[in-house]
């Protein structure tokens, strides 16, 4: 481990409510692409992907080793848990969205739409009623640095849901380019996505029946690096990787503050005993922040 002073953009007067620590932890260096991180609040470890060494790896908050969790991947990029603490994952490699059981059988939750295979599942986050939502850009099959080159065999590239009870894979939303990082409200009546290719994340309203409505965008970045992964802390603010920085927006949507990173971010998750250990997946490396703030109450924590 070893220290990077932090590099605070504050660009509104309430982003002071946030405070810590005034640098960054690397906590891992060696990766060619870190995605994906998880933290798993039992073992008190975190696990993130590095998508081009079809490997994912595993940190312990107690020792501050690094080791494998799990190679091959399946070239895995998102990865969340359920309510009952299990494994969510998006693999570029098969093409699906899996369930690492307790056991460590794996279960496919979704590999196809309509008998037609999936782009390559990027992001994933499951609500409390135990749907499961991801995003299914093309990243995966565009070459061999992510996945396996394959022809796109859905015309599209769409944000989907995964009936919890009868295992149906739906279309909620059509109309993306790049559709990337997705998190829900604290209240879960709307869900926040990313558009990638488009320099925007969109707000929709969640329905009852699993359907969305609405899709305003709530942010913009016109900048260098677009929208990739979506975190909310317990206030309701949205912190998000883009390019070499973490954005931090009020619930309004203004932009509160940027914290720069040294290399391109990927991804992020709240963690730790108290929820306010913020860790960042970028380019080589994983960093980690403690923060004023927590994270928003997980899933896997209950209602």
């Amino acid at each position: 481990m070893d220290l990077v002073p932090l590099e605070l953009e504050a660009l509104d007067a309430r982003v002071a409510a946030i405070g810590g620590d005034r640098w960054l932890e690397r906590l891992h260096r060696g990766t060619r692409w870190a995605e994906g991180p998880v933290y798993f609040p039992a073992g008190r470890f975190l696990v993130w992907s590095d998508i081009p060494n079809d490997r994912m790896l595993r940190w312990d908050e107690l020792t501050g080793a690094v080791g494998p969790f799990r190679t091959p991947s399946g070239y895995a990029n998102g990865n969340t848990l359920d309510r009952e603490g299990r494994l969510i994952s998006c693999e570029h490699g098969a093409r699906r969205v899996t369930r690492t059981e307790h056991d460590g059988r794996i279960t496919v939750l979704a590999d196809r739409w309509e008998g037609r295979r999936l782009n390559s599942p990027n992001d994933v986050v499951v609500r409390s009623d135990g749907s499961v939502w991801f995003t299914d850009p093309p990243y995966g099959i565009l070459g061999h640095y992510e996945g396996h080159r394959a022809e796109q065999e859905i015309d599209g590239c769409h944000v989907y849901r995964i009936d919890p009870v009868t295992g149906e894979v739906r279309v909620v939303a059509d109309d993306f380019a790049r559709p990337n990082g997705l998190a829900f409200s604290l209240d879960e009546s709307r869900l926040y996505v990313a558009d990638t290719e488009r320099g925007h994340v969109r707000l929709f309203d969640v329905h009852d029946d699993g359907g969305l409505s609405g899709g305003k965008v709530f942010a913009e970045h016109t900048g260098r690096g677009g929208f990739d992964g979506l975190r909310l802390d317990e206030e309701g603010r949205v912190w998000a990787s883009v390019g070499a920085a973490i954005h931090c927006y009020h619930p309004d949507g203004a932009l509160l503050g940027r914290m720069i990173l040294p290399e391109e971010t990927s991804n992020l998750v709240f963690g730790g005993p108290k929820r306010n250990r913020l860790f960042v997946t970028a380019t080589t490396s994983v960093y980690s922040i403690l923060l004023n703030v927590r994270g928003a109450r997980p899933v896997w924590a209950g209602s």
